[in-house]
This record gives structure tokens, C-alpha cells and sequence, in this order.
């Protein structure tokens, strides 16, 4: 069942139709039926009778109250433009239902010494095979557990990506290394379908199994960093641009849908960050004869003065000028 069945009423069961009508995922039907949900609970009354004040009300309940992140709260702002503007159409504006600002941070990336690291803390070979197959072909992590036998094409060396972001199909570069490990992984498990089964061999495995097994695998690896199974989807991205590959290539093996998306990785590539030089590496002191043994004479001088003035009388005399 999934989540907003069970918060069903007539208008969200005619939203999710809407959706359906409109090709939309099975996710994004979920998380913006999930809030609309939510939103009616907020309003205690039909949803036919919300207002833009009630609307509001609500959005600041879900920051001050709730404290969501950006993300959900933008789901919401979603589902509520989607609700009163297709399934429900409404006179007054929907598109003045703010949507929040995101805030702007930099992707974690991985070197391929932390990379090699935190596979070898991952003891199960279906688990340490499908952070591999996230790292050497830069997949989501639905994607990846979407994977099927049939996606695999060696003869071309290519990898099918049937369940891309906006059911979007496309196909990455092979690894030849990551091939190798794929057949040592399926002569032990077989799977006849999904090629990462989870506890039956008709569904694909479970994305919390693979966060929790990653957030195990982090922490025994001493990775100080903040790690998820998609930081090395950002860490094979900025791999490929330190080598020289074209952002717009790049752009494309992602899946991305704006240009704009890729360009990220512009900030976290260690030749772009490497070139830049310090400017206390500009100073002429480190120039001059004697300069590093300076302060420690300096240090001393003003250890022996301490020394040298008397402390505890009161009538001392200062010293003269």
C-alpha cells in the first residue's frame, strides 16, 4: 500500500488518475497524493473549500511546526499547484504558491583510495558488487536496482538503463572491470531476473537495505565525510571531468535533464580547486634569510622578559622609559 492510500478521499483518488493520465512515476504520484493528504488533515474540511489563506497557513506549518526540509516542502507546493490547477481548477492564482528556496551545497566526492576503501568494508558480495556497479557507472540507486539480466549487453559492452529519472532510457559504458565482478557476483547468486534481487527474486532489492549497509560500511571505514550510495554517482561524475571527458558527455551518461544539473561538478574537481593558490603563499618573509627561526627567538625574548619583571609587589616601581 503505498502511502497516500491512506489518506484516500474522491479528489485524491481522481489526482492520482490525473497523473496516471499524465505518464507520471509511480514515486511522484505517491509523494504529491502523500501531501495532499496531509494538507486536508491540516484543513479539517473538504479540500474543495481551501482557500490561498489556507494554503499558506499550511506552509508555514509545515516549516515551523513540522520542520521539513526543502525537498518535502516543495513536493508539497507541487502537489497543491498540481490538485487546484488540474485535477481541481481553481479563480484565484495557484501559481503564487511560493515554492522554497534551495539552499546551495556542494556534492561529497570521494577520492578512489576512500572508494576502494569503503568496498573492502562491505563483506556481502551482492551488497560490495552493487555500490560497484553505482560507482563504475554512475547510476541513482533505483536505476541500479532496476538492473535486469537482459540489460547487460557485453558483446557492446554496454549497460541499459531501462528505469532512468522521468522514465527516461539510456545506455552507459561497460567497465570492463566492472563486467569481471558481475560475473564472479551472478555465478554465485544466479538471479534469473533482476540482476539485484532482493528477498524474492521478482522484486529488485530494497534501497533502504542498500543505505543502511552503506552507512555501516562508511563508519568501519573511518570516512569522515557525509556518505549515501548516490556520493558515488557525484564522486564517478567528477571522476570522468578530472579525465578530460566533455561535461556534455558527462551530462548525458547522467541522465540529466538540464545542462545546468552537470555543471556542478565544475566546483568539486580537484584540478579546478588545485590550481588555485593561497595567498600567504605570496608573502616575501618566507623569502628571507632566517625568517622560520624568527618567531621562535621572538618567543623567547618575550619568555625572558616575563621572567626578568617582578610580580606580587605592590610597590614596585614601573620601569623608566
Amino acid at each position: 500500500m503505498t502511502p497516500w492510500q491512506n489518506r484516500v478521499t474522491k479528489l485524491t483518488r481522481r489526482m492520482a488518475d490525473d497523473m496516471k493520465l499524465r505518464n507520471y512515476s509511480q514515486n511522484t504520484i505517491d509523494a504529491y497524493t502523500y501531501h495532499v493528504g496531509r494538507f486536508a488533515e491540516f484543513l479539517g474540511r473538504p479540500l474543495e473549500q481551501a482557500s490561498p489563506e489556507d494554503v499558506r497557513s499550511f506552509q508555514l506549518h509545515l516549516i515551523e511546526e513540522r520542520k521539513v526540509g526543502w525537498s518535502s516542502f516543495n513536493q508539497a507546493v507541487c502537489g497543491l499547484r498540481f490538485l487546484f490547477r488540474t485535477t481541481y481548477p481553481r479563480d484565484w492564482a495557484v501559481s503564487m504558491v511560493p515554492f522554497g528556496k534551495r539552499p546551495k551545497k556542494l556534492p561529497a566526492v570521494l577520492s578512489s583510495e576512500e572508494v576502494t576503501s569503503l568496498l573492502s568494508c562491505v563483506p556481502n558480495l551482492k551488497h560490495r558488487t552493487f555500490l560497484l556497479t553505482l560507482y563504475a557507472a554512475g547510476l541513482r540507486l533505483n536505476e541500479a536496482a532496476a538492473l535486469t539480466i537482459a540489460d547487460i549487453d557485453s558483446q557492446r559492452m554496454q549497460l541499459r538503463v531501462a528505469c532512468g529519472k522521468g522514465a527516461k532510457e539510456r545506455s552507459v559504458p561497460l567497465s570492463p572491470r566492472l563486467l569481471t565482478a558481475l560475473r564472479e557476483y551472478w555465478k554465485q547468486y544466479q538471479p534469473p531476473q533482476y540482476l539485484f534481487p532482493g528477498k524474492t527474486f521478482d522484486v529488485p532489492l530494497s534501497g533502504t537495505t542498500i543505505q543502511k549497509m552503506c552507512k555501516v560500511a562508511v563508519q568501519k571505514a573511518g570516512i569522515r565525510k557525509h556518505v549515501t550510495p548516490h556520493t558515488l554517482r557525484h564522486s564517478y561524475a567528477t571522476g570522468l571531468l578530472e579525465a578530460g571527458v566533455d561535461l556534455l558527455a558527462i551530462s548525458r551518461l547522467l541522465g540529466h535533464r538540464s545542462f545546468s544539473t552537470t555543471m556542478i561538478y565544475l566546483h568539486v574537481r580537484r584540478t579546478h580547486l588545485g590550481s588555485v593558490p593561497s595567498p600567504i603563499d605570496w608573502l616575501p618573509v618566507q623569502q628571507l634569510p632566517g625568517w622560520a627561526a624568527a618567531p621562535a627567538a621572538a618567543d623567547a625574548s618575550c619568555r625572558s622578559e616575563e621572567e626578568s619583571t617582578p610580580t606580587g609587589n605592590n610597590d614596585a616601581s614601573p620601569p623608566s622609559e
